[in-house]
Formats: structure tokens, sequence, C-alpha cells
């Protein structure tokens, strides 16, 4: 396993990590979430994140009780949770930015995850409701209290970031160190375009999600939707969606030609596209997801395939793909 610094920092997190979205309380049970992050710590993943607004709360329950069971030494780990969603309830300040919410939240899921602290803690969404200064605020109350280490944003733009890290520096707080987007081999605009800026100006570190394309690129849905995936699952109903537009089409056919390049590298898709995110040297950690403990130790290999990507190869795949974004220049320097 390699091991990179989060952004600026001088925490390391694994190259590849783990994360619960989808599977954990929602598709697997708990002696399965356990065989699952067994063969991630084997493999040297030491980031495992997680939300409150996964499965409402029962996914961070589960790895909780997963480390309990494990007994792995806490400082080995670095755990994460995100907050703005909420974990099911319905109150009017059971969600978003506020410092109500953020301190409530952060409460909430230390208990679930059987922990003292969190190392990282996101704000899963920007609150347009809640000012930022207030968010920052809050977000350095929780590194204070020793409740998480480090904070950080996802899915914001590149302004809402630039604002939370210059109020930061004014009034003497902690800035934000990460951001968790969306990156994968499909969607690449924001993370290569938006981004540019900030990685020089800020640091900015990347745990980012979703490096398969819910699936997408491992070639699983050349043939169409098959039952028993996510693209099935009730809740996801936008998945199937996108996926059954033209747009969807394209991309499982660019997905298709990808098989010649990883057959090549003696790979498999999963993998290559686990690879192709990693070769991305503003990208901390590429977070990875499972049903199956075999699932886990298959996309751990992606790191052997990174190796193998030679320019060559990366212009190869850039010209299957199709998706480069246009050069920053091209937008102007407003």
């Amino acid at each position: 396993m390699q091991y990179r610094h989060l952004g600026s920092s001088g925490l390391r997190v694994s190259a590849l990590s783990f994360g619960a979205w989808v599977t954990f309380g929602d598709q697997i049970g708990e002696d399965t979430a356990l065989e699952m992050m067994k063969a991630a710590v084997d493999a040297g993943v030491n980031f495992f994140d997680n939300a409150e607004a996964y499965s409402a709360g029962k996914a961070e329950t589960m790895m909780g009780n997963v480390i309990k069971r494990a007994g792995w030494k806490r400082s080995d780990l670095v755990l994460s949770t995100k907050i703005f969603f909420g974990a099911g309830a319905s109150g009017p300040n059971d969600r978003g930015l506020s410092r109500k919410h953020v301190v409530e939240g952060t409460t909430a899921a230390l208990k679930r995850l059987q922990t003292d602290y969190v190392d990282l803690v996101f704000c899963h969404r920007p609150d347009r409701t809640t000012p930022i200064e207030e968010t920052v605020r809050a977000m350095n109350y929780l590194i204070d209290q020793g409740m998480a280490f480090y904070w950080g944003t996802s899915e914001w733009s590149a302004e809402e970031i630039r604002e939370a890290y210059e109020v930061a520096r004014r009034e003497h707080l902690v800035p934000p160190t990460m951001e968790q987007p969306q990156y994968n081999m499909l969607h690449r605009e924001r993370v290569e375009r938006e981004y540019a800026r900030l990685y020089d100006a800020f640091q900015l570190g990347l745990t980012v999600w979703s490096p398969l394309a819910s699936g997408i690129l491992t070639g699983k849905y050349d043939q169409g939707i098959q039952e028993g995936t996510r693209f099935t699952l009730e809740g996801y109903e936008w998945l199937r969606q996108r996926l059954e537009s033209d747009e969807g089409k394209r991309q499982v056919k660019a997905v298709r030609d990808l098989k010649p390049i990883a057959d090549d590298l003696g790979a498999s898709r999963a993998q290559l596209a686990l690879a192709w995110a990693l070769k991305n040297p503003h990208v901390s950690t590429v977070i990875t997801g499972a049903s199956r403990a075999e699932q886990v130790r298959e996309n751990m290999k992606a790191i052997d395939v990174a190796e193998k990507l030679t320019p060559d190869v990366m212009e190869t795949i850039e010209q299957v793909l199709g998706t480069r974004p246009a050069p920053l220049e091209m937008y102007g320097r407003d």
C-alpha cells in the first residue's frame, strides 16, 4: 500500500481507502462488513469513510461494531464522518451546517462509531442558508474540543471553498484541509478544471468518491442493468435514470472499449479505473466500496496497475473516453 499526505497536513492516508456508502446498513450484514474491513486492513488500508446520512446512521453503527469486534488499535485507523443530511430525524435543526447541527450531529456520529473522535469531519454539502463563517467556527470548535482532527468539505464549489478558507485565515481559525468530490473517468470537470487554482493556493487534498462511477466502469452494465445491483435499489432510481439516458449509453460504450486496454495490462476494468484515479497527483486517497471481501482484495491490486499506466497508456485511455475537460485557459482568468 502507498500512503499519501492529506493535502498540506502531516496526516498520511492509504492511497486506496474503504467507504460505507450504499452497502453498510442497506446491502450487507455485520459479518460481511467485518470480512471486508479485515481484507482492507490486511491490504494496508487505514482510512475508512462514513457519514451520518449513510443508511440513516446505521452505517456508522455497523462500522463502530466491526472495529470493536476486530479489536484494531484506534490510533492505527483514520475515521471520518460527514455532517449535513442528518441521520433520519425530521426536526428543523436535524440537518444543515448550523453550529447546532454540526456539534450535535458529530456528537451523535461519535456515539454510533463508538469512538471519542473522528480524524476527519466533512461538511457533506454546502448549506446556503447558513453563513459560511458560522460553519467555519463550528468546525473549528470540533477541532478545539478534540472531536475531530481535520475538517473539510464535500461537493462544495471552488468559490465556496475559497470563501471558507479566507474566513478561517481572517479569523485565525483552522481552514479546511480536504474536499471529497466525485471523481472518475466519466466525471472529471470539477476536480480537473473547477478546482485547478485551489491546489497551489491552499494545498487542497482530495478524498475522492465513486471512482467506479457506481459500478459502470467495472463493465457489469455492458449488457444493461442487472437485478441485485445498486441501480435497482429503492432510493437510487436517479442512478438508473442516468444510466438509461443517451449520455449513459455513450458511457457504457466507452467502458466496453476500455476492455482491450485493461486486458493488455493484465487488469480488470475496475482495477484500471481505480489506478487511473490514483494517477492524479492531487488525489490523497481513492475511496473504494464493495459488497464482498473478494471485491476488496481485487480492488487493492489497483496499486500495482497504477505503476503500469505510462503516459502513452494514459493517452490511449483518453482517446477512448473522450471526457478530458477543456484547458482552463479557454475559460478566461476572471
